[in-house]
């Protein structure tokens, strides 16, 4: 059984105790937001290492009474000793997995692009399709989905749809659909019932507060214009449309919902998760060996996942898991189950990492 640091264990319950009385004291104003996030953040960790070091004790116990020379209580200590094996066993993973380096905008709500790629009609509809199957996920966790721009495709689905999704923990579950995702099928609009390939690519911003990036006037340029498309209630005939261009890197965001007072802050909000996630990129060249190893890097020119329809089958090409489950995953329903695998995949990657550099 893998061992557990005790003087970082230690020194997490100590910061836990510290923080506590702290709170209780009246921590000052611009220490409380930041406190009470810390205190939220080892909440779980904590509660986890007493559990495991009563698990400890409560085995000492048992260990002793199997010396006890008496027959009966020596044999109820050994049932004791083996169920508190498996926990403390238990116990240790779970720990390891808490002790993993959190990424830090795990609980950050997220800019969600979806863009038809190679397959004409049939990408768009496609995109529709994952659009719709995020936004099932996202109800059923009570999240909030907020359409911020579409292009409508000719025949239905979207050549691009960006939207914001709101709620706790959504980038920590949603980064791992950043990437490529192919779809096989036959065409609504094909006769000779041939299989079709097409494709499109996903993209997962974790969505930024203005303190955490610093965009200045003078780097920006904002150009308004008329909104344009196929018609309807989203288009109207005002120059109300927004483009903001950000100089330095050369960003160009537009967005075209009713209010252009709307569209300018809708416009930032992508900016600045666009302008964010870049310099996430930056920063984690620096270790690309280290993200190779790992699951779900982000990288959007990666195919990640093949929707075959024909075959009822979804293969995540990352994991090499295959359910043959696509309708309940394309309704959101089964999606947890990829979701999951990667998380587990990708812990146990840190954890192998982490042993391998001590």
């Amino acid at each position: 059984m893998p061992t557990l640091p005790q003087d970082k264990l230690d020194a997490l319950e100590l910061r836990f105790e510290y923080i506590e009385a702290a709170l209780s004291g009246g921590a000052a104003p611009d220490e409380l937001a930041r406190l009470s996030k810390e205190h939220s953040d080892l909440s779980d960790i904590v509660a986890e290492i007493g559990a495991y070091k009563k698990a400890l004790k409560d085995r000492a116990e048992a260990e002793a009474l199997l010396k006890s020379g008496d027959k009966e209580m020596a044999e109820m200590a050994q049932a004791e000793v083996e169920e508190l094996d498996e926990r403390i066993e238990a116990f240790v993973q779970s720990i390891r997995v808490l002790l993993l380096p959190r990424d830090e905008a795990d609980d950050k709500s997220i800019i969600l692009e979806i863009r038809g790629g190679t397959g004409g009609d049939e990408a768009a509809l496609f995109a529709g399709d994952l659009f719709r199957m995020y936004e099932r996920y996202a109800s059923a966790r009570g999240w909030k989905v907020t359409v911020m721009e579409e292009s409508p495709g000719e025949m239905g689905g979207f050549k691009e749809i960006i939207a914001n999704v709101t709620g706790k923990g959504v980038y920590a579950r949603m980064k791992y659909e950043s990437g490529v995702h192919r779809v096989q099928r036959v065409p609504a609009t094909e006769g000779s019932g041939r299989i079709h390939t097409s494709a499109a690519t996903v993209a997962v911003l974790p969505e930024v507060e203005d303190i955490d990036i610093d965009i200045r006037n003078e780097d920006i340029r904002i150009d308004t214009m008329r909104a344009s498309g196929a018609g309807g209630q989203h288009v109207n005939t005002t120059d109300s449309a927004v483009r903001i261009t950000h100089l330095p890197s050369g960003i160009v965001v537009t967005s075209a919902l009713k209010s252009q007072h709307q569209n300018r802050a809708q416009a930032m909000v992508v900016l600045r998760a666009r302008l964010y996630e870049m310099q996430r990129e930056e920063r984690d060249s620096a270790r690309s060996a280290e993200r190779k190893g790992q699951v779900g890097s982000g990288d959007r020119s990666e195919r990640i996942r093949t929707y075959n329809f024909p075959q009822g089958r979804v293969t995540d090409h990352r994991i090499n898991l295959t359910l043959y489950k696509l309708d309940k995953v394309i309704t959101g329903e089964a999606l947890d189950e990829l979701i999951d695998a990667l998380i587990t995949e990708n812990q146990a990657a840190q954890l192998a990492a982490m042993e391998q550099a001590n």
